[in-house]
């Protein structure tokens, strides 16, 4: 069910940083600045699937770090599709759609604890 994914982890997330919740949201604050979707797009549009890898790879940690769970688990998918040398029809679109709900999200929790 829908109702069931977690795009941000407020609880496991502040569990990472000593329980500092102004920290993590700092730290979400941060992520929103991140361009590792725009690189993976660049880089899929030019036919490079190693530096989308990279770049996915860079968006899988900082997701993972983040507990930003459902993006997470959409970028292990990507990753490991791109490791096979080539991505299926609609992967990417999952993931960059994923991350624009998670962003929403994001913006949530920030003005929630600011």
């Amino acid at each position: 069910m829908a109702d069931d994914i977690v795009y941000v982890d407020v609880n496991e997330g502040s569990k990472r940083v000593l329980n500092n919740t102004k920290l993590f949201v700092k730290l979400l604050g941060r992520f929103k600045e991140d361009k590792s979707i725009d690189n993976i797009s660049a880089a899929l549009e030019s036919g490079d699937i190693a530096q989308a890898q990279i770049a996915a790879h860079t968006l899988k940690g900082l997701t993972a770090n983040l507990s930003l769970s459902e993006l997470y688990k959409q970028c292990v998918e990507l990753e490991a599709q791109m490791k096979t040398g080539s991505v299926k029809d609609g992967q990417f679109e999952i993931v960059k759609n994923v991350y624009e709900i998670t962003l929403t999200e994001v913006d949530k929790v920030i003005t929630q604890y600011a």
